[in-house]
């Protein structure tokens, strides 16, 4: 996880610019570069160093060859087999995964190399041929990316933060795109499916199984310590299953909850010990929850009530993991729901609902879900890896025909339990259990200590004003308001970088709600227990 910043300009002009891109050194504590093309450009970088350490990995990387820069935030899974297509042909200068996307340019330009990464990524280049700077995103968005201009030039950024005291106006980059220097093209995508596969349940079943492991599998590549996040829950316990039968070593695990009544932390406990993983177990308090709120959301950059809530455990579990551990790398279980399904999908009236709805989530996921999981995790100088983000795997399950995915046995994700079921990855009761959400599962009294809190700071009349002063994004509770002022005290007028609330399909039946929390469901069931 590093940071990176590129300008189609010279940095050097741009006032108190160390200190401003200081703001990203969480994300890279390893090295920082600032390297400047004359006027033309500008490639800034803060280094955490995953893949060859040493600093011969350090970036930007240079064509000496062509004059080629680049600098990437990301994880390369193909570097080896690229690598060896160039042995005799380019030479390299370090053991680093990103180095080889300078001959790939050099040989197939940005539009040919993007779709050739199986990698998760966000990238800044300069094109010394045409003079121009172009940056690409991976197609879910797992690697962070956003943009703006200052005096016509573009600027790009791994966090909104460092773009906006230059940039009038700061805009997500849309994964699974390239800019060319002119304009924006979608190279890759993975959710819009035109025709599914075959309706044989046994190959989807194998299909999911055999990809998540390789998935997995591939996320272990890593020259420093290696951890995982595990909540209890199906996902990051099968990760955390999977990684113990391919290392055949244990592996050490982390989970979070509150000092009372925690909900996922006894579940934890049962998968490391049936994995026998090194197990962490960390507690957090109502003042913790109350006092982290400022910095979490400046990390952050959301308003979203639910990004937020779930992110209070993460950024502490993580906080642990930078304190007490060597661990620079962690995985996790995110991008399941959104494949598989949620509580409120249970709700969908109809396949072709279902799968239109995977394919917002999906899509959406940047502002979301994996927002949250970065921002967490690199607060901390940890570098977040996702199995279920693995783009064969994300290709392979959006075409999946959607009525398998229906929950027509009581037991929602049916089809990634029973593509794991008889493996003893991990306990049948866990395989089976009905988890809930992240938020909730650290302990349903932090939700309350929130909504406590706001009820007790904001009147009705503040809502009422809410609705005149943020016309974008409208706060409809007190908790929704206590979110958006700290954001708006951060991030003025920067919004819209976010799309809404998230929230359940409220078009469906049973989903009319005014709270994302799976609890305030008719479903929600043993989720809590």
């Amino acid at each position: 996880m590093c940071g990176l910043l590129g300008f189609a300009g010279n940095v050097k002009t741009l006032p108190d610019f160390e200190n401003q891109f200081h703001k990203l050194r969480h994300r890279g504590p390893d090295d920082t570069e600032i390297h400047t093309i004359g006027e033309e450009a500008s490639l800034c970088f803060h280094r955490l160093s995953i893949m060859d350490p040493t600093h011969k990995g350090d970036q930007p990387f240079k064509d000496l060859d062509h004059g080629h820069v680049v600098i990437c935030n990301g994880e390369i899974y193909n570097y080896k087999e690229i690598k060896k297509s160039y042995e005799g042909t380019y030479h390299f200068i370090s053991n680093s995964d990103c180095e080889v996307l300078l001959p790939l340019f050099n040989n197939f330009g940005i539009q040919r190399m993007c779709p050739k990464l199986d990698a998760e990524f966000a990238l800044v280049i300069w094109d010394a041929k045409n003079k121009k700077l172009l940056a690409a995103r991976d197609p879910i968005g797992i690697r962070p990316l956003f943009y703006g201009h200052h005096d016509g030039k573009i600027m790009f950024a791994s966090e909104a933060k460092v773009l906006t005291p230059y940039c009038e106006k700061v805009e997500c980059f849309p994964p699974g795109h390239y800019y060319d220097g002119d304009k924006f093209v979608r190279f890759t995508d993975l959710t819009t499916v035109k025709e599914f596969q075959p309706k044989n349940l046994e190959k989807h079943l194998k299909d999911i199984r055999e990809d998540l492991i390789e998935g997995v599998r591939k996320r272990l590549m890593s020259d420093v310590p290696v951890g995982f996040l595990l909540s209890g829950g199906l996902d990051s316990s099968l990760v955390c299953g999977i990684a113990t039968h391919i290392l055949k070593k244990p592996i050490t695990t982390f989970s979070v909850g509150l000092d009372h009544n925690p909900i996922d932390i006894g579940y934890a406990k049962i998968v490391a010990d049936h994995i026998k993983s090194e197990h962490h177990e960390v507690y957090f308090n109502k003042k913790q929850t109350l006092g982290v709120l400022e910095e979490l959301i400046w990390y952050l950059e959301t308003w979203d009530i639910t990004t937020i809530r779930a992110s209070i455990g993460m950024y502490l579990v993580c906080q642990y993991v930078r304190e007490k551990t060597p661990i620079k790398v962690v995985l996790t279980g995110e991008i399941s729901d959104e494949l598989f399904g949620y509580k409120y999908t249970d709700f969908a009236p109809s396949p072709e609902e279902f799968q239109k709805e995977a394919k917002k989530r999906v899509d959406e996921l940047y502002m979301y879900d994996v927002l949250r999981a970065d921002r967490c995790i690199s607060a901390h100088s940890i570098e977040a890896r996702v199995p279920f983000g693995d783009l064969k795997f994300v290709k392979g399950v959006m075409s999946i025909d959607p009525s398998f995915k229906m929950n027509t046995t009581g037991v929602g994700k049916y089809l990634l339990r029973k593509a794991f079921e008889g493996t003893d990855y991990i306990p049948e009761s866990i395989l089976m259990r009905e988890k809930a959400a992240f938020s909730d599962a650290v302990g349903h009294s932090m939700v309350d200590y929130l909504k406590e809190y706001a009820e007790e700071k904001y009147t009705e009349a503040d809502i009422a004003r809410a609705r005149e002063r943020y016309p974008y994004g409208t706060p409809f509770t007190k908790e929704s308001l206590l979110y958006r002022e700290i954001f708006e005290r951060h991030y003025p007028n920067q919004s819209h970088l976010i799309k809404d609330f998230w929230m359940p399909n409220r078009e469906w039946p049973g989903c009319q709600v005014n709270d994302p929390s799976a609890r305030v469901l008719s479903n929600y069931g043993k989720s809590g227990e």
